[in-house]
């Protein structure tokens, strides 16, 4: 998933719950402008539809992100969740996941 024109909600709540684990608002952001695997969370979609996001920062550092689209007057808004930088086991799992993904595709 790359985004050009992609518009966020945030608001105290979920600013403060991304900002916790050390990820600034703007940093979240610039992870959806480049290429970020998104994935369906069923298990957290009981009252609105959620996705998670693995992508990386301008740093390359890799991050966790837990959101969902949300309908407002000015269109659909994405609106993170919650926020974290990836642990080096789920990075490895990830990326190991990937490229045996990529095999199988012939990619």
């Amino acid at each position: 998933m790359e985004v050009d024109s992609l518009e966020f909600d945030w608001d105290d709540g979920n600013r403060e719950k991304c900002e916790k684990h050390g990820l600034s608002v703007r940093s979240i952001e610039s992870i959806f402008k480049r290429s970020i695997a998104v994935f369906p969370d069923p298990e957290h979609s009981d009252n609105e539809e959620r996705f998670i996001g693995i992508g990386k920062t301008e740093t390359g550092r890799s991050v966790f992100i837990a959101f969902t689209l949300r309908r407002r007057e000015q269109g659909v808004l994405l609106r993170p969740i919650s926020a974290r930088y990836m642990h080096k086991k789920e990075v490895e799992y990830y990326e190991k996941e990937t490229s045996e993904a990529h095999k199988r595709r012939g990619s």
